[in-house]
Order: C-alpha cells, then sequence, then structure tokens
C-alpha cells in the first residue's frame, strides 16, 4: 500500500486497484476496512471523506464488512437451519432476528462479552417481560453459535449468550379448559360458526392451532382427518369426535375452499385459509364473551389430553391423538395425574382406616 500525499491520516489508496481503506490498530491489532467514499486519484479531497474519517475514528472499533451482526444474522436467516424450522418458529425468530439486525447490527461479535448481553437482557425485561427476555436472549445465542460456524467467532472464544440463566419470574402454568367452561363455549357458539368449528378442531384433535389452521377437506377421511404436524412433522390419522363430526357437517363449504377454516368469503374473493392472527383475535373475542380468557387456544391441547386420560386412557393412547412425547404427556396431565392419584390415596386410606376400626 501507499499513502497518497493528501490523504488524511489512517487512509491509504491500495496500490493494485486504487481503493481507498481505513487502517488503524486498535488493542494491538490492525483493523482495515474499506471505505464507503471513494474518489479517483488525483482529484481534490471530498468533505465526505473527512466526514466518514471522523465517524470512524470517533468508533471504538470499526467493523469491517460482513463480520458484524447483521452479517451472521442475514447469513442465518439464508442458512437451511433457519429454513428448515416450522413456519410459525421462523416467525417467532423473524421479529428478534430484525432487532439485531437494527440495534446491535453494527457490532462484532468477537467484540460482544457477557456483560453486554446480561445487561441488554435485563433491559428487555424491564422493557418487556422476563419471559420475552429469556427468549430473545436464546435466540442471540443462536445467532452467536451461527456467528462461530461462520469464522466470525474462534472455537476458544465462547458464545457470550450461551448456558445465560434466565431471568425467574413467576410462570403461569397453563391448564385444562374447566367443563363447564367447555359447555359455556358450546352453548354460546352453535354449529356451523367458524369460531365453533375451531373450538372442536383444537379439542377434537389435540392439535396446535397453527396445524388446525392448515387442516384441508381432502384431509377428512372418513371418521378420521389425516395431519401433518408442522413443528414435529408427525403424521397421524385421528377418529373425528362426535362434537367434531357434528360441526364438519355443519360448517359451510365454499366450492372453491380447500381449508376447513377458511377465509370470510363475503369479504375477499381469493380463497385461503383464515389467517392466523385474524383466527386469534375472533377466538379470543369469543373467549372473552364466554369468561374462559383464561384459557387460551392452547390450552385446548392440554384438554384433550386430561379428557383422554380420564377416560382411563395410558401415554401411549394420549399421544396416539396429541403425537406428543411421553415426557410431554406427562407435562401436560400432570395436574389432574396428582388430583387422580390423590383421590385414589384416601379412598385407600379411607378403607384402611374402616378396616382398623372393625379389628380394634
Amino acid at each position: 500500500m501507499t499513502k497518497g500525499k493528501s490523504l488524511p491520516s489512517y487512509i491509504h489508496r491500495r496500490k493494485r486497484d486504487g481503493v481507498l481503506l481505513f487502517r488503524k490498530r486498535y488493542a494491538g491489532k490492525i483493523t482495515e476496512i474499506r471505505l464507503e467514499t471513494q474518489f479517483p486519484e488525483g482529484e481534490p479531497v471530498p468533505f465526505a471523506l473527512h466526514q466518514e474519517r471522523e465517524r470512524l475514528l470517533a468508533q471504538p472499533n470499526p467493523v469491517p464488512a460482513g463480520r458484524d451482526i447483521s452479517s451472521a444474522v442475514r447469513h442465518y436467516k439464508a442458512h437451511k437451519k433457519f429454513r428448515s424450522l416450522a413456519s410459525r418458529t421462523r416467525k417467532d425468530y423473524d421479529k428478534h432476528l430484525a432487532y439485531f439486525d437494527d440495534k446491535l447490527g453494527h457490532l462484532a461479535p468477537r467484540n460482544i462479552e457477557r456483560h453486554h448481553v446480561i445487561s441488554w437482557r435485563d433491559a428487555w425485561a424491564e422493557k418487556h417481560s422476563p419471559h420475552f427476555a429469556n427468549y430473545r436472549t436464546r435466540v442471540l445465542s443462536i445467532v452467536f453459535e451461527h456467528a462461530k460456524d461462520m469464522g466470525l467467532l474462534t472455537k476458544v472464544e465462547e458464545n457470550p449468550a450461551m448456558g445465560l440463566k434466565g431471568i425467574k419470574y413467576e410462570k403461569q402454568d397453563r391448564k385444562a379448559w374447566p367443563p363447564k367452561k367447555v359447555q359455556d363455549f358450546r352453548d354460546a357458539y352453535s354449529y356451523g360458526t367458524r369460531e365453533r368449528t375451531c373450538f372442536e378442531l383444537c379439542l377434537g384433535t389435540g392439535q396446535r392451532i397453527g396445524d388446525v389452521l392448515k387442516m384441508q377437506w381432502g384431509h377428512v377421511r372418513g371418521r378420521s382427518i389425516a395431519i401433518k404436524q408442522g413443528k414435529t412433522k408427525a403424521e397421524l390419522l385421528i377418529p373425528l369426535t362426535s362434537h367434531l363430526k357434528a360441526a364438519l357437517a355443519a360448517t359451510p363449504r365454499h366450492q372453491s375452499a380447500l381449508f376447513i377454516l377458511a377465509k370470510d368469503m363475503s369479504k375477499t374473493k381469493t380463497p385461503g385459509q383464515w389467517a392466523y392472527r385474524s383466527a386469534a383475535q375472533a377466538m379470543r373475542k369469543a373467549r372473552k364473551a364466554v369468561g374462559a380468557l383464561s384459557y387460551d387456544l392452547h390450552s385446548l391441547r392440554y384438554t384433550a389430553a386430561v379428557e383422554l386420560l380420564r377416560a382411563g386412557c395410558d401415554d401411549d393412547l394420549i399421544a396416539s391423538v396429541t403425537g406428543q412425547s411421553k415426557r410431554m404427556v406427562e407435562h401436560y396431565t400432570r395436574h389432574v395425574r396428582q388430583e387422580i392419584r390423590a383421590e385414589k390415596a384416601q379412598e385407600i386410606r379411607e378403607i384402611g382406616l374402616a378396616n382398623r376400626t372393625k379389628q380394634e
């Protein structure tokens, strides 16, 4: 490299192609980046070059192009690791990835330390919620792992977000809908309404709302419905409950509609599935109307598992409907299992006491 006589300090013109570079030593290491402001050799130095130089000098450590958080985010989103995620997970990640790109994108992964991540996590918790902050931190950890794969972090450098304990808070466990609330909903929304069909699909199949919205008329096979779970990719064939069978029979079917829960054709000429946001809003309004705001749509998945358990099904039978692992079946039904065991224990206790009384 040769230094041009008229160029400001820290700026050099590369000999082989005439490209202007900013070059300075930071913390014992030479950092070199390509300047945005370029002009032919021999011409007067533009004022924009002086402005860019001052901006770079004011920054604690300029980051070369392609080696910042923004680059890691873009590369991750284009990678099969991200594309292979369930669509709902990608949407959840996208919100946080956009934030990282906007707020942290100019930073170099190798310059971020654990105390930085902790301070960010605590700020996110204060602005949003501990749950939100913990989730965003986990997504940030994934970005750092991808940055490591890109070579932006060396093997000896740890992921500053890896293994960071989440902020503790009192979680509100989901619980199954009480039988009375189930009946209240059925009394309020008759067969044929989208709310009732959505409700019976969630409860009757025990599936996530995202999978329920994707169900098509072609998936109904006689007395069963075929399902492919978006998250686990598990393929299930689930017999229809009496309520679900009646709901499907009463559901209006537009001749061009593929989806069971279709768009409102009075408001659009383009058929398609009921949008997640629109469905969530409508079902929240319905839950509010019956006093069931404490029980969301995912709680109907819990309800399905609980109804099966109370009917005498073992974990394998429950999993054959919900498509869950044994561990998740136990998690979804843990409250009711305790109640059932306690009832059995008290029955045994009463019998034992009565027998001892007779012996005495």
